[in-house]
């Protein structure tokens, strides 16, 4: 029997994900734990393990859609199951427990539908309901809808993009498929819950906003309805279906539409067609001549990296203090160091030094290691030193954490970060991994930056930002005592801190504890 897998929850607090690329196909053979698709939630990029051994039978999601965790997003043939057997088996079997939980309804409404719906059930005629091995495109909700229905999927002709099956198709199918019984109305397909015979008293309201769309321009498609000959003039002037018209009031147990109905519904429409429109301009090729602008969706990592922005800006108070620091002595330092690395498989650059620098200056400023509970008005003192490296990815701005930096030497410290920043860059990094920072470093010198107020990684209390180590004109004293101008390399330092809960002063002396191991980067092995 085909095995239904639901998208299971992919990280903490995480309702929905984006499916970004299947790495299966159907007809492909599974193992347990294997990675069947890639997943992009508000948090990071993961892989979703297969939860059975067997094969693919059906993908019911596309890449690109947006997915709520707890919907199916595949079937399987599950192992010591017959991978052949023919999907109608399951289909049937669904619509037979979607037409058990219907059956109280069906035998109160006793028509032509719902018998043939209970003959399909028990195993009839399965062929309505059958739905062929070739792929059909459709989300999660028109396939639910289909099986309430009892609507075979695959018959469906999909007017989305695509040709991709939508819920209106699914219920326009099942419309047209329903007996007519002396020219009354389908009842099944929109009197859900209604009495029997009773299409609009008690019935017929729940029908049309049954139908009808949040945006109010889904067409209701009754195949009756009053209105005064005015209001039909009306709907022919907008070139609107009075019979698509949604509509609250009834006359005679009849659906009746009024002129503003009418003038609301066309207006509703021709908004629709015009975003529609805006959408698919925004879709054309970046390239084109005519092109003024494109457009994307604001979702998944960047969106969760603009709300923490914002939430950290708007929340701490920021402010920023600069600093230059010579690091003559540190550039020769790794220098050479740099081939000792090198022969021992690790590329050694100048942040874990700064890390080192950092962590010796939080220890002796321990009011810079802290957060704000704001819920139990509470400042956190931070007994442990965890160092997140800002990364620039394709999806935006990553901070991977190093764990109890201040228990690590050079060449480790050099070669967790550098792992992890590049499963960062990779879009490989768990979320555990970008968790529980203290403090927050950002090398803005790798693109040529010198000066920054950077933004605090929220609820940590203050983020440095390093400049490009550039050489400079520096006085300094010569061999003869005398002063001299030389050229020095020279970094550019910048601490943004919540000034809530630390001075000025206290960002100042945290700031040239740094500077001094950086000068003197030998009082690092001390550390």
């Amino acid at each position: 029997m085909p095995q239904e897998f639901k998208l299971p929850d992919v990280g903490e607090g995480v309702a929905e994900g984006e499916l970004v690329e299947w790495l299966v196909e159907p007809g492909d053979t599974v193992e347990e734990d294997q990675a069947v698709a890639k997943v992009e939630t508000d948090k990071a990029l993961v892989d979703v393990p297969s939860p059975y051994n067997g094969t693919v039978k059906e993908l019911l999601v596309e890449a690109g859609e947006m997915v709520p965790v707890g919907d199916v997003i595949m079937v399987y043939n599950v192992e010591g199951t017959d991978d052949l057997e023919d999907t109608s088996s399951g289909a049937a079997e669904r619509e037979a427990e979607a037409a058990a939980e219907r059956e109280p309804e069906s035998a109160a409404e006793g028509g032509e539908a719902a018998a043939e719906d209970a003959a399909t059930a028990e195993g009839g005629e399965t062929a309505e309901v059958s739905t062929p091995e070739g792929r059909v495109f459709a989300p999660p909700s028109a396939r639910k809808l289909a099986r309430e229905l009892g609507v075979d999927i695959a018959a469906v002709e999909g007017t989305g993009p695509s040709g991709r099956v939508t819920d209106a198709d699914v219920r326009a199918h099942a419309e047209d498929d329903e007996p007519d019984a002396g020219g009354e109305p389908a009842e099944p397909a929109t009197a859900e819950g209604g009495e029997s015979g009773d299409a609009t008293a008690g019935g017929g309201q729940q029908a049309v906003q049954t139908t009808q769309s949040p945006q109010g321009v889904e067409p209701a498609g009754r195949e009756t309805t009053l209105a005064a000959p005015a209001t039909r003039k009306l709907a022919d002037e907008k070139d609107v279906d009075i019979d698509d018209v949604p509509t609250d009031e009834t006359r005679d147990g009849e659906a009746f539409v009024t002129p503003e109905a009418v003038t609301e519904y066309a207006q509703a429409t021709q908004e629709a067609q015009a975003a529609d429109t805006e959408a698919m301009a925004a879709g054309e090729t970046t390239g084109a001549e005519d092109q003024r602008e494109t457009r994307e969706p604001y979702k998944g990592v960047r969106k969760t990296i603009g709300d923490a922005m914002a939430n950290s800006k708007y929340t701490a108070p920021h402010v920023t203090h600069h600093d230059e620091v010579d690091v003559t002595e540190l550039v020769e330092t790794r220098q050479r160091l740099k081939g000792e690395a090198e022969e021992r498989g690790i590329r050694l650059t100048y942040m874990p030094f700064v890390m080192k620098a950092v962590v010796a200056a939080l220890k002796e400023y321990p009011q810079v290691n802290v957060s704000l509970d704001e819920e139990n008005e509470e400042v956190v003192k931070k007994h442990y030193y965890n160092v997140g490296v800002a990364t620039a990815t394709d999806a935006g701005l990553m901070v991977p954490v190093v764990d109890q930096a201040d228990r690590k030497g050079l060449l480790q410290l050099s070669s967790e970060m550098n792992e992890k920043v590049q499963k960062a860059r990779d879009r490989t990094i768990s979320v555990d991994e970008m968790r529980g920072g203290t403090f927050t470093i950002t090398n803005i010198g790798g693109i040529g930056g010198e000066y920054a107020t950077p933004i605090i990684n929220h609820p940590e209390s203050a983020i440095l930002a390093l400049g490009e180590i550039k050489k400079k004109p520096r006085v300094v004293e010569g061999e003869d005592g005398e002063d001299e101008i030389v050229p020095r390399h020279v970094l550019t330092l910048s601490l943004t801190f919540d000034h809530r809960i630390i001075d000025g002063a206290d960002g100042a002396r945290f700031t040239n504890e740094v500077k001094k191991y950086l000068q003197n980067p030998e009082l690092l092995l001390l550390e």
